[in-house]
């Protein structure tokens, strides 16, 4: 049986597959269909010779709820909240993105506010009511809703975290008015305090879930008719897969589902091929993902912002994504410089060399005429080198500049972009980007991973063979995982462990049902403890470590050294000056279900290399061009050279220099 794995890029959509007990495995990679991105799904696995019917496992990442939040297409939507907090999901924490800057703009709403009720009721923080829930107002906004025809409400009431009980009845009321309608709670959502991200939150998983419901049951019902019969799951941000009937009710947990499976593949080269400190990055057709791996582990965050002042309050493997990809438009700003991207050709049309119809310059275009691509694109099909001038040439016409220069002007504003986004993730984390090596995946990833590392002073770079489908094999290699929480305030040294302890079983045990309901065995369960912590006086977390096993008296001074550690890392400094806080604790319980096995590097014979001149800081250079079914265990490439994979191209620039390891990367050093 095949353990499969698709991404569904905003160009592209990839496959990796496995055949389980063996190590023999197979690609594939076709236009995503925008229209119904479940079409490019089927066609990847009948592209890449599987039978639906041989398939045990289907592992799928995607980026259909991050579009949908974005661009804020999904069906007209309802949220209700306690009397006086009706603009809270617009007003935010009253943060400025700009700080001198009078003319910005919030982004626009996730609801309308024509659509945001509030009802009378009031809980305080420790669960007591103050104020009992205004049962005929909560029906009267329940009636409007209904003569409104929406169907997706999300609800969500101060402190209704340390009670759920207004939360709860609001809903029984909601249902009682419209019995076909998607109606969420904060208090299920995410029970944690600040409300303005648990609202957030709860309104995201009210917006997606048609909009999910939907796509996953017309690709259940494309896999089943074309007889697939085992089980899907989906990737999710904190690096982890669910059932997709799992993955209908939580579309929260899906943001980040499509560079998950990058990260995953990075701990997998990290684990396996004994690279400790990895930056792993992935450039498609639309966008640049950057993250950090650490000791085979993505990192999570806890912070994460869909846009500005949009926080989703669920753990979330920490990637940040800039619009920079193959398929990234250039173009001239009002003052007459150069931009590239954020907007993209994508699959529809296309860069202007793809021949579909695509008329202007994109970074796959600039790559083409530079020589760093080879027009027959490896043989997939041709691409059009006189349509990639005309497009540059319109826009080197625009800003006074020659085609050659415009192209390369081009490569470098979009590597620089890239760069940003890898500082992002680095310096914020309080990491050295000297001590890590770049990992470089996606179609266009190895064209510009070694100018994105020489910006950041990064000394090595890391290439592996299938790193034109990295995403796709990363999905193979992710277990079943659930991240659960509770609030719970209380002071380390002097608070009392029992209901702390009482949670922790709670917790374990709603994990442990989470896990069930994919089908995960209690012998294949596993459970990590944390717990988000702080100095008093703080108005920021840490997630630390917690033992597991009933905590006493004697676990006080293990667990604060934990959180000195963990604040140390993240902060670069930490102190015995202050006491220490419980915030919220949580649970991560994962299902094994087995990895991908370390496949035998298949060792090519030593072909001569052929050579094309290739455009480099103003200069044509002849490089040497080697075709990855050639390269050796031990074998040495000096820059400027070109090394061509199934799906993807390296570019190897002046004074680099690589070497073939042991299980097929190639490893670039360079010259800074």
């Amino acid at each position: 049986m095949w353990r499969v794995g698709v991404d569904v890029g905003g160009t592209f959509t990839d496959l990796f597959a496995w055949k389980e007990g063996s190590d023999a495995f197979t690609t594939g990679k076709v236009l995503t269909t925008k229209h119904d991105r479940s079409i490019g799904v089927l066609e990847a696995v009948r592209k890449a010779g599987i039978e639906f019917a041989d398939i045990s496992l289907f592992m799928h990442g995607t980026t259909t709820a991050t579009n949908a939040l974005i661009e804020r297409s999904y069906p007209e939507s309802a949220f209700i909240t306690t009397e006086g907090f009706r603009d809270t999901l617009e007003i935010g924490r009253q943060h400025r993105k700009y700080l001198y800057d009078p003319y910005q703009t919030k982004p626009k709403p996730l609801i309308r506010r024509r659509n945001r009720f509030t009802v009378p009721q009031r809980t305080n923080v420790h669960g007591e009511e103050r104020r009992a829930l205004d049962e005929k107002a909560a029906r009267e906004v329940a009636e409007k809703i209904a003569e409104r025809g929406i169907r997706s409400i999300g609800i969500g009431f101060i402190n209704s975290y340390s009670n759920p009980s207004h939360e709860q009845r609001m809903r029984e009321i909601v249902k009682e008015v419209i019995p076909d309608a998607y109606v969420e709670i904060s208090a299920d959502t995410r029970p944690i305090f600040r409300e303005h991200g648990r609202f957030v939150t709860c309104a995201i998983r009210a917006v997606l879930m048609p909009v999910m419901s939907t796509y996953f049951t017309k690709l259940e019902n494309g896999l089943r008719s074309a007889g697939f019969k085992g089980s899907l799951l989906i990737l999710k941000s904190n690096g982890g897969v669910m059932g997709a009937e799992l993955a209908k009710q939580r579309p929260e947990e899906l943001i980040e589902s499509g560079p998950a499976g990058g990260v995953a593949y990075a701990a997998y080269l990290s684990r396996n091929g004994g690279y400790e400190n990895i930056i792993h990055t992935d450039v498609g057709g639309t966008s640049f993902d950057a993250s950090i791996v650490e000791n085979g582990q993505g990192l999570i965050t806890r912070s994460y912002e869909l846009e500005w002042e949009v926080p989703v309050s669920v753990p979330m493997l920490d990637i940040h994504s800039v619009g920079a990809g193959g398929g990234s438009i250039g173009w001239i700003d009002e003052g007459g410089g150069l931009r590239v991207g954020p907007h993209s050709a994508g699959s529809e049309p296309g860069p202007a060399c793809y021949g579909r119809g695509g008329t202007q310059a994109t970074i796959t275009d600039a790559n083409l005429i530079l020589g760093r691509l080879h027009p027959s694109l490896g043989d997939k099909f041709t691409l059009d080198v006189a349509a990639a001038e005309a497009a540059i040439d319109a826009l080197a016409e625009k800003i006074g500049l020659s085609r050659l220069e415009t192209a390369e002007g081009m490569i470098r504003i979009s590597c620089e972009t890239m760069a940003q986004a890898v500082k992002g993730v680095v310096l914020e984390r309080s990491r050295d980007p000297r001590d890590f090596l770049l990992a470089s995946f996606g179609g266009a990833g190895p064209m510009h991973a070694c100018f994105v590392a020489r910006s950041m002073n990064v000394p090595k770079v890391l290439i592996p063979a299938e790193a034109g489908v990295a995403s796709a094999f990363g999905a193979t290699a992710m277990n079943i995982r659930h991240d659960v929480e509770g609030f719970h305030y209380a002071d380390l040294m002097t608070g009392d462990f029992a209901p702390i302890n009482d949670i922790y079983a709670k917790l374990e045990k709603r994990a442990g049902d989470l896990l069930a309901r994919d089908g995960v065995k209690p012998a294949e369960m596993k459970f990590e403890r944390t717990a988000q912590m702080r100095y008093v006086g703080q108005t920021y977390e840490v997630e630390t470590s917690i033992p597991d096993g009933k905590l006493t008296d004697s676990h006080r001074e293990l667990i604060a050294q934990a959180f000195h550690v963990a604040h140390q890392r993240e902060y670069g400094t930490s102190t015995d000056d202050f006491p220490i806080a419980f915030v919220s604790l949580g649970i991560t319980a994962v299902g094994q279900i087995g990895q991908p096995p370390v496949f035998s590097y298949k060792k090519g014979s030593a072909t001569k290399p052929g050579s094309r001149e290739v455009y480099f800081d103003g200069v044509w250079h002849v490089s040497e061009v080697h075709s990855s079914d050639t390269l050796q265990s031990g074998k040495t490439i000096a820059g400027p050279a070109i090394v061509e994979y199934p799906d993807s191209c390296a570019v190897l620039p002046p004074k680099s220099q690589s070497v073939v390891d042991k299980v097929g990367n190639l490893i670039v050093t360079l010259n800074h």
